[in-house]
């Protein structure tokens, strides 16, 4: 379910004690996220006239709000509240397409798609882009480039990337160091790892690009967004 913002609009004394000392009074806003961001605002301008990002602890009763974290602390005393209130607050995001699961609007936000609406949720892989195009499960499409171009199901248990590269490069390239077959493996981000570990720990991550031909060293090399490269990141043999 969505978390909360807690809102208060009223006339306040604000202290603020740290790195940036702070004493002010006036009718201000004062926004208190579900991150315990802590913001106060005046009628001037658009930065707070205080804040404390992200603070260790937050306390809001009917009189005060008092945010800490280390030595730093902001302290609202409300005088007289003219309005407060709790209100659900999601992540905002590009719209890229309906939930199957309640037919709210997805959208892609810091390397995810969610759904505001039910709060389901799905990790984006890096390079990903999001299509105009629904997989039979409701889902959009991706489109990702791990040694080919590949178009799977945002749902990694509806359509699995990891299978179709592995299907593609699995023991398709020799190991630098012993001449094992690389193997596709998930250790966090796809990597194509030596099969003999761990008697063998040579291991490369799969870069976001094409495979393009063969680096000078013998690994295969790759067309990325930031150029072509070989598959060892450090290898300078490439040209």
């Amino acid at each position: 379910m969505p978390d909360c913002t807690h809102v208060i609009a009223g006339t306040c004394t604000t202290t603020f004690t740290g790195d940036r000392d702070r004493h002010q009074h006036g009718d201000v806003l004062v926004v208190i996220k579900p991150d315990g961001t802590t913001l106060v605002h005046d009628a001037a301008g658009y930065q707070p006239v205080a804040w404390l990002t992200r603070p260790d602890s937050v306390t809001v009763d009917r009189d005060s709000v008092t945010a800490s974290d280390g030595d730093q602390r902001l302290t609202v005393d409300i005088h007289d509240a003219h309005t407060r209130g709790r209100y659900p607050t999601t992540d905002a995001g590009v719209p890229v397409g309906d939930c199957p699961d309640c037919e709210g609007r997805l959208v892609g936000s810091r390397g995810s798609v969610v759904c505001p609406d039910c709060g389901d949720s799905y990790g984006l892989p890096a390079g990903a882009s999001v299509l105009d195009e629904t997989c039979d499960c409701g889902l959009p499409r991706l489109r990702v480039e791990r040694g080919a171009s590949f178009v799977v199901c945002l749902d990694r248990t509806c359509e699995s990337l990891d299978e179709r590269v592995r299907a593609a490069f699995d023991r398709e390239f020799d190991c630098p160091d012993c001449g094992g077959d690389l193997r596709v493996l998930r250790r966090g981000g796809l990597i194509l790892g030596c099969e003999h570990y761990p008697d063998c720990d040579t291991g490369f991550a799969f870069p976001e690009g094409v495979h393009d031909g063969a680096c000078d060293c013998g690994l295969p090399a790759f067309e990325t967004p930031s150029g072509r490269r070989c598959l060892d990141a450090g290898c300078e043999n490439l040209e």
